[in-house]
């Protein structure tokens, strides 16, 4: 059988340093590990990519990989959730292989937007109007702009006063690519960028290291994000020890980090050399975070409507908490390799087939339901291959395209019941009881001594035993339009569901028509060959 592997290399079981490398259709495909720029990357002709916007930050992109009828989508980092800058992620109902998501904040559900913004204004407002300086670690994409654009909106309605720097560098430039691709950004950013453009900040300027020694209130955006080096890490040191400052940390923090420590309480920091830093200054975390939560990864699945789920770039502990939920929830297998651990999902390739107009129309003129992707349906018909692509037509369509004759089979069943009547007699009243509850229908009573039901021949004769027992031959084709008759029985259900039990539901069905005979002693039984 075909199948798909899936080997993090990075971000298995782990947040951070990803790399995925998935083998799919004889490729080798290596996914989130960056590119050398002295080389360049040639495309494999068998290979589909399609990107889809993902929201995290500016350009951030969810790639649908597919080699033949195998496809993985890769999500990288995704947020379900539109902010001020940037629009919320989405895919088509793609329905992958395989659906790779990064799994972050995998057992966290985010309280409402509005309420952490005004949150986040009040304590910045507070700590400016006693004075104090306020630090918010960043990374250059993403959270950084959105934060500005908040804080320039608040500045500017409450005539503030106090600096607002953001470091110079990385997100400098980023700001810089935001203003170029304006039209990557939301609905309401592009609406307003002929009259101003909201990464042009009034109330914002660059920041250099000698402002953080300046007197009185302040804001502060540096990078990097978690306090682990740069910039954010030195201004942090010079401003940790005044309990008037404050610090924000807007996202995610891996273990180790600074800014995990503190979040988690941690009042005396070793720093490099030994050297102990006491930290008196107020520690706030509000998350601001452009990765997914837990309901924004269950809503891509329902989105994707993948086969598989293989969470990556999550805490080991949180991933299998929600790998339970989703196995649960969609009853899809759910795997969450740790780095160097290589997942195998096998696979069941889809072969395409056109189907003709006609077919379908017959189909459709019988009554069943209609077509639903969700629930597959039996269509019968010959399935013929010309030019290396396959067709299902009808029977006769095939026989006219092959040039074959036609060869019928027919199925007979006998149906015996207690009539003292002669046989001619017999069959009369048969055709006449037919007549009156198969109404619409063509029924012939023909002079060699057969009622002819469409296509659907009857005789009757007496039992050599017993001459009051009638023994009724049934006789019809396979492809005999009996859908209709079925309707009136209460087994047509039953022909729905399996039609290859159709002879055995047509026998039924004269029984229970036959059982209305008038005057006879409703003793039927049945013979088939």
């Amino acid at each position: 059988m075909p199948e798909i592997k899936v080997t993090p290399l990075g971000a298995g079981q782990d947040v951070g340093r990803s790399c995925i490398l998935v083998s799919i259709g004889g490729k080798n495909i290596m996914l989130d590990c960056g590119m050398h720029m002295g080389y360049n990357d040639d495309v494999d002709d068998e290979l589909e990519i399609k990107a889809y916007y993902a929201g995290h930050v500016l350009g951030a992109a969810m790639v649908h990989i597919k080699v033949g009828s195998e496809s993985v989508v890769y999500t990288g980092d995704y947020n379900m959730t539109p902010d001020r800058h940037l629009g919320a992620a989405w895919i088509d109902k793609c329905r992958p292989d395989i659906l790779i998501s990064e799994s972050t904040y995998a057992t966290t559900i985010r309280d409402s937007k509005r309420c952490r913004e005004r949150d986040f204004l009040k304590k910045v407002h507070e700590s400016i109007e006693r004075g104090g300086k306020v630090l918010i670690p960043v990374f250059a994409l993403g959270r950084a702009q959105e934060l500005c654009i908040l804080l320039e909106t608040f500045w500017e309605r409450m005539n503030l006063k106090a600096p607002i720097y953001f470091s110079t560098g990385l997100t400098e430039k980023a700001n810089h690519y935001y203003k170029l691709f304006i039209t990557w950004t939301n609905q309401k950013i592009r609406k307003t960028f002929v009259q101003r453009n909201m990464f042009e900040f009034k109330h914002i300027k660059a920041f250099d290291r000698s402002y953080a020694d300046n007197p009185g209130p302040m804001v502060v955006f540096a990078t990097p994000g978690m306090l682990h080096a740069g910039q954010s890490l030195q201004i942090f040191k010079k401003w940790a020890g005044n309990e008037k400052n404050m610090v924000i940390m807007p996202g995610y923090c891996v273990q180790g980090t600074i800014g995990h420590k503190i979040l988690n309480g941690q009042r005396k920091l070793e720093m490099e050399g030994r050297a102990t830093l006491d930290v008196k200054l107020q520690v706030e975390y509000m998350s601001f975070s452009a990765h997914a939560d837990a309901k924004g990864i269950m809503q891509l699945i329902r989105m994707a409507e993948p086969r598989n789920m293989l969470l990556v770039h999550g805490e080991a502990v949180k991933m299998e908490f929600l790998k339970g939920k989703i196995e649960q929830e969609f009853s899809i297998d759910c795997y969450m390799p740790a780095n160097g651990e290589t997942t195998t999902v096998t696979t069941n390739p889809s072969v395409p087939v056109d189907i003709s107009l006609n077919l379908l129309k017959r189909e459709m003129a019988l009554g069943g339901p209609l077509p639903d992707p969700k629930k597959p349906r039996t269509m019968h018909g010959t399935l013929i291959m010309k030019e290396n692509s396959l067709k299902l037509v009808s029977s006769e369509q095939a026989l006219k395209e092959l040039g074959l004759n036609e060869h019928q089979l027919r199925f007979t069943c006998h149906v015996q019941l207690q009539d003292p009547h002669s046989d001619a007699d017999t069959l009369h009243r048969i055709y006449t009881h037919l007549k009156s509850v198969l109404k619409g229908y063509t029924i012939q009573h023909l002079p060699d001594g057969t009622v002819i039901v469409e296509s659907i021949v009857i005789k009757v004769s007496s039992s050599a035993e017993d001459s009051n027992t009638k023994v009724l031959l049934l006789s019809w084709s396979y492809q005999v339009i009996i859908e209709p008759l079925l309707k009136k029985s209460f087994l047509y259900p039953a022909v729905l569901a399996n039609p290859p039990l159709k002879s055995d539901v047509i026998s039924s069905f004269w029984v229970q028509t036959l059982l209305q005979f008038p005057d006879s002693n409703k003793h039927c039984g049945i013979t088939e060959s």
